[in-house]
């Protein structure tokens, strides 16, 4: 009869990230995305109240499309055993790149159903999207106990990455 130590190095646990770990990199892969969904999605400069409503249920899909696809890669990279429930685990650990698109989905959304003018909507979806990368890279950064001028810094270059999207965005058009 094995022990309880031979059980454990015979089928070692699939490497869990820290929650703080997934919202920054949940956070900031979705909220990239967003901002490339927006510029893809508005490049030919459709504005309607019904393309707006579109472009909000494609910002969620991708979200959603893009979660299942990086938790799914996640589980089948790790060479571990796995229990049973170990892929629903990992597939759920993606919940911060979902939620950090729905800002600008609610954005998309709410032109479409006419709270805020449709045309031009994807600058302040912008610019919520590089205000939530300065503020994931601003508090991640005081998580870890950083400085406050280095959380500054850092939060300064994750807002960088959603400037990049806008600014190949212009050049692009």
């Amino acid at each position: 009869m094995a022990d309880t130590a031979d059980t454990e190095l015979a089928a070692p646990r699939a490497h869990r990230h820290d929650t703080r770990e997934a919202v920054l990199f949940g956070g900031v892969y979705g909220s990239v995305l967003a901002c490339s969904m927006v510029a893809a999605l508005t490049q030919y400069g459709h504005s309607s109240r019904d393309s707006r409503r579109y472009d909000a249920a494609w910002l969620l899909v991708t979200a959603l499309a893009s979660a299942l696809a990086h938790g799914y890669a996640h589980y089948i990279a790790e060479r571990t055993p796995h229990r049973r429930w170990d892929a629903l685990r990992t597939l759920a650990d993606e919940w911060p790149l979902v939620a950090a698109v729905v800002p600008t989905a609610i954005v998309l959304a709410g032109a479409g159903w006419g709270w805020w003018p449709a045309d031009g909507v994807e600058y302040p979806a912008f610019a919520l999207n590089i205000s939530l990368l300065f503020t994931l890279g601003l508090v991640t950064a005081r998580w870890s106990h950083r400085s406050w001028a280095a959380a500054i810094g850092i939060g300064a270059v994750d807002a960088m990455l959603g400037v990049v999207v806008v600014v190949a965005n212009a050049v692009i058009k």
